[in-house]
């Protein structure tokens, strides 16, 4: 683990050489869907090759804790903050290339690690290539879905993967160090890979089909209607809990009578149990404990132990 010393050394060398992109003690509600959370000690936001590049030597050199993320939506940064490094695509990391053929041909689409997963399902669906609607109903990035395996409205990333273009920054120094990795060796499960916390994604390649774009905008217009009448909108991280084999976390929550459980800020939503809501004022503490508390009258009530899909991080936690 890296000294404070070791910190305050990359902190200048990250502001020598991106003095527009580095922030120290930033605030990681900035950050995240929750909207809660201390702050981290540096963040730099990569906006091309050559900032990742000059990120990628500094963590190379200075081995800092690292923390990489995309657009937040299944991360709880604890109140304590985070003593390290935190590192943001945006920028370059955010072009789409949409491919052209014939009426059901199957096509390569690439997308860079920081594109919005709605955005691309639009994107995708307004130039009449079918296959990536399902990711409309999923606030993560690129990057995040093929790190997590993200799944939706019946389908996962995996369907659509073809390969992601992956960056260790402990031991690249330039995008183009990005290794080409075909679905297969991702080890893609439930809301899994085995992509290192060190890893970040620059890009991803998917299979969409050639259809026509009112259909493909409909089926989006589908899953959008139906995510806002079965999910809750404001501050939340999507669902807090894997679904147990056969049942739904969901509604094991509901019928435990947890609905409108609160603990302190943070509520579990009337409108979808597996959704914990950061009400104005909520600390991250709070959701932690009605994360737990969720757990105990869960396993209580019915003998399940639920296991969290929400990712919790910071100084005072054991990862990352």
């Amino acid at each position: 683990m890296s000294t404070s010393a070791d910190l305050d050394s990359l902190t200048g060398e990250l502001r020598d050489r991106l003095p527009d992109a580095t922030t120290e003690r930033a605030s990681f509600a900035e950050l995240s869907t929750y909207r809660v959370g201390g702050p981290v000690a540096v963040l730099v936001r990569a906006h091309d090759v050559d900032a990742l590049a000059a990120v990628a030597e500094a963590v190379r050199r200075h081995r800092p804790r690292l923390l990489v993320i995309g657009r937040g939506s299944n991360l709880l940064m604890s109140d304590a903050g985070f003593s390290g490094l935190v590192v943001v695509l945006e920028g370059e990391f955010e072009a789409i290339e949409l491919p052209g053929g014939e009426a059901g041909e199957s096509l390569p689409l690439r997308a860079g690690g920081a594109v919005p997963l709605p955005v691309l399902a639009r994107r995708a669906a307004a130039a009449g290539l079918a296959g990536l609607e399902f990711f409309v109903g999923i606030p993560g990035s690129v990057g995040g879905a093929v790190r997590m395996n993200a799944g939706g409205h019946g389908r996962e990333t995996i369907e659509v993967l073809r390969r992601a273009w992956v960056l260790d920054l402990f031991d690249g120094t330039a995008v183009a160090s990005a290794r080409a990795r075909p679905a297969g060796d991702l080890e893609l499960g439930y809301r899994h890979s085995n992509l290192r916390t060190s890893e970040i994604v620059t890009a991803a390649e998917f299979t969409v089909t050639v259809d026509d774009a009112a259909a493909c905008e409909a089926r989006v217009a589908e899953i959008v209607r139906w995510r806002r009448e079965h999910q809750p909108g404001g501050q939340n991280a999507g669902s807090v809990f894997r679904n147990p084999p056969g049942d739904s976390a969901g509604r094991l929550i509901d019928a435990a009578g947890l609905k409108g459980l609160r603990v302190g800020g943070a509520v579990v939503s009337e409108k979808h149990a597996n959704f914990f809501q950061a009400e104005a004022g909520a600390t991250a503490s709070d959701v932690i404990h009605l994360v737990a508390e969720v757990q105990r009258r869960v396993a209580e009530a019915t003998g399940v132990e639920l296991v969290p899909e929400l990712h919790v991080v910071g100084d005072d936690t054991a990862a990352p």
